[in-house]
């Protein structure tokens, strides 16, 4: 499968850090943009159909989009900051090589077959996990999505012009099913030895801003007990959360911050944190954050600040479809099926009432979201394999 390893190395200069190694591609600038255009590149060289929804997503079809019963592979192309080449790219690259399998082995797709690359997976620009696949399926409205700003101001509404009449993406109509493949974000198939595995759900998580408000003061004048001090908040609520979720067993992550005025020799009058939290269930997701909230609420009383927190985007559990996900097990030869704590468009898919799978692919390390995220060739090798046999089964 040479057409794999030759796709990888197109990609693998695209948005790379010469400091960290790490990847920057967030959607609409220059490293996605370029990203996109090899996905045009790489779906017309093999006579594939491009379509593209009012929202930036994309879908390289083998077979008329026209028809119904579709069936629908890919994943994204952007990234976290600084994030691995892996989460995302490895499902479309892996999608095309597929393509690539299927067509030597002689398969004639009795259903049309699409290539997606889903944009603004991550949220890392607009703040938004599986923005293109929300709106796709009418999740989220445009009206809502279009006021969303970055980390400069930018609104989503002055980069994209979006639908002119506000409808949704007709870009999924037809599609009853969606396989996406993924490199494993943890390391439950290094522990069962398994280069290839099968999701059956995604654990509930969500973002949550916290404003955590005080009074700027002299970083020298000023009395320490005489102070304001929302960081003091912040740093207390941020070892809370990682308390509460070591003792119950699931994830809370205080990983952004933004600090006014953010002078060396000045207390903040103000902290914003983003909280990430998952856990293995709604009810276990609601304990797990109000604990934090309360947290936070009894140190801002002794350090004279306040709080609010607003939920910005939650996401509740999602069971992948049982017969799909049972019949590509059982095709691939019987293998591991797990769980993943992480988002995919694959969820926001399933839960729109598209049968859905998730296949997994190695990471020997289990570093993910980082420029030190990997996969062995061999395994990824696996996964195309794996991806060729199952859509096989769903349309030859």
């Amino acid at each position: 499968m040479a057409g794999f390893e030759e796709m990888w190395g197109d990609l693998a200069p695209i948005g790379r850090s010469p400091r960290s190694g790490g990847y920057f591609r967030q959607p609409w600038q220059s490293a996605e943009l370029e990203l996109r255009a090899w996905f045009r590149e790489a779906a017309t060289a093999r006579g594939l159909l491009v379509e593209e929804d009012p929202f930036g997503n994309l879908v390289a079809w083998w077979g008329s989009p026209e028809a119904s019963g579709k069936v629908l592979t890919g994943s994204h192309l952007d990234s976290v900051l600084d994030g691995g080449a892996y989460d995302g790219p490895l499902g479309v690259v892996s999608s095309f090589a597929a393509v690539d399998l299927m067509r030597e082995r002689g398969v004639t797709p009795s259903r049309a077959l699409g290539v997606a690359a889903f944009v603004e997976e991550e949220g890392s620009r607009f703040g938004r996990a599986c923005l293109g696949s929300r709106l796709a399926v009418g999740t989220t409205a445009w009206s809502d999505a279009r006021e969303l700003t970055d980390r400069e101001g930018v609104r989503l509404g002055d980069v994209l012009e979006g639908p002119a009449d506000g409808s949704r993406s007709a870009l999924l109509d037809g599609v009853d099913t969606y396989v996406e493949l993924h490199v494993e974000q943890g390391r439950a198939l290094i522990d069962r030895d398994a280069a290839v595995g099968v999701c059956d759900t995604i654990w509930p998580h969500g973002r949550y801003r916290f404003d955590l408000a005080g009074r700027a003061d002299h970083a020298g004048s000023t009395r320490m007990e005489d102070r304001a001090d929302p960081m003091l908040t912040y740093a207390a609520t941020a070892l809370a959360a990682a308390t509460h979720a070591r003792e119950s067993g699931q994830r809370a992550t205080f990983g952004r911050l933004d600090v006014r005025p953010n002078g060396t020799n000045a207390v903040p009058s103000q902290v914003t944190a983003w909280l990430d939290a998952r856990a293995e269930s709604d009810s276990a997701l609601a304990d797990l954050v109000e604990a934090i909230r309360a947290s936070a609420t009894g140190r801002a009383q002794e350090d004279g600040t306040s709080v609010a927190v607003t939920p910005e985007s939650v996401s509740g559990e999602v069971r992948f479809d049982v017969p799909l996900r049972d019949r590509l097990a059982a095709r691939l030869g019987g293998v591991p099926v797990l769980p993943t704590q992480a988002g995919h468009d694959a969820g926001i898919l399933q839960e729109a009432g598209i049968a859905t799978a998730m296949l997994f692919v190695r990471n020997p390390s289990g570093v993910s979201h980082s420029p030190f995220e990997s996969a062995e060739v061999a395994d990824c090798l696996a996964g195309v394999e794996a991806l060729a046999d199952s859509l096989t089964e769903l349309v030859g």
